[in-house]
């Protein structure tokens, strides 16, 4: 079994361009359930409104996680301005000005939906002297609705409320060179990857040394995402996610990044000397990385008292949190990576 990375580039942009702030992804979780079935995948849905996938392995005394996170960031209505713009609060952790200028919707409670622009409400530098060197701030920060409202009267008239949803576009696009930009490829790009892995694992009819389950977690940029539904013979749990690019970390847009270490602490010693063996034994190009502002599903799930060993993988991501980018080659060998693990046994202490 070898990745096929443009179709899972080709899923990616499907799952993109689907909206899925955290707190409203049941949108999302159906599209990828409805997916499996197509497949003759069973699925189900959680409690939390998160998606479990299971494929049974020979053994099922010790098994394993893999979770990816569909939720992405987002904002809420926190008010309807007097001019009958829109305030904000955030959705999961960013900056203001990564979103200014973004096209956005707003979704209503009955299921109407408004576009829009996040903008700095002193935006025009024909108006206001400080537009250049205000703060991005949520006090400063607004939605300009595409309708004919002057006041608060008659943007309420629309139907928008306090708590509405606010989805940021995406606008995906792969270039000839490789490259897939967009918003939310933190973490869409995991989850193309697990959706293809299990397709290719049930298409080959291969059946896994351990009984593995993929949980699409939909709650992970608030910091709870995958840390439910682990069952007690569950020996391993790896998160796929991203490996954050910048200054003084070794993660590059071309490999599998394999994280050492978070804000959350070390990743478990042997889990991740077993990663990096795999890596090594099958060429695949990897590099090991701490992440000092990061936390994953795997990290919530040990702090919620799972006795688990935990990892964290994943394709390495520009401008995390903004106008995210990756390439080809990082999903090429993630994704190898991914499909090696699956095959190989469990990793010693």
């Amino acid at each position: 079994m070898q990745p096929n990375t443009k179709e899972t580039m080709k899923l990616l942009k499907e799952l993109v361009s689907i909206k899925s702030p955290s707190g409203h992804t049941s949108e999302i979780i159906t599209y990828i359930k409805n997916w499996f079935a197509e497949r003759n995948i069973s699925s189900r849905i959680t409690n939390k409104g998160g998606l479990i996938v299971t494929l049974h392995g020979a053994n099922t005394q010790e098994q394993r996680i893999l979770t990816a996170h569909v939720d992405t960031l987002g904002a809420m209505v926190k008010e309807i301005k007097p001019d009958g713009r829109l305030s904000m609060t955030m959705i999961g952790g960013f900056r203001w000005n990564a979103v200014e200028g973004e096209y956005c919707t707003v979704e209503t409670s009955e299921g109407h939906t408004y576009r829009g622009t996040i903008l700095l409400h002193q935006a025009s530098v024909h108006t206001y002297k400080e537009a250049g060197s205000l703060e991005r701030s949520e006090k400063n920060m607004e939605v300009r609705l595409d309708e004919v409202v002057h006041s608060r009267e008659d943007t309420e008239a629309l139907g928008i409320s306090v708590g509405d949803f606010i989805s940021f576009d995406a606008r995906p696009e792969i270039t000839p060179s490789g490259f897939f930009k967009s918003r939310h490829i933190d973490d869409k790009a995991s989850v193309a990857m697990l959706m293809t892995v299990a397709e290719q694992i049930t298409q080959a009819e291969y059946q896994l040394p351990y009984t593995t389950h993929l949980i699409i977690a939909n709650n992970e940029e608030i910091g709870f995402g995958g840390n439910s539904n682990i069952p007690f013979e569950t020996v391993e749990y790896i998160a796929v996610d991203m490996g954050a690019l910048g200054d003084g970390q070794s993660s590059d847009e071309f490999t599998v990044s394999i994280c050492a270490k978070d804000s959350s602490g070390p990743y478990h010693y042997g889990l991740r000397k077993h990663l990096i063996n795999l890596a090594k034994q099958h060429n695949i190009e990897y590099k090991v990385d701490i992440y000092n502002y990061y936390g994953s599903d795997a990290s919530a799930a040990v702090r919620a008292g799972a006795d688990i060993k935990h990892g964290l993988i994943g394709a390495g991501v520009d401008a995390s949190h903004a106008n995210e980018r990756t390439h080809e080659k990082s999903l090429y060998h993630t994704e190898s990576l991914i499909l090696k693990y699956l095959q190989s046994p469990m990793s010693e202490d």
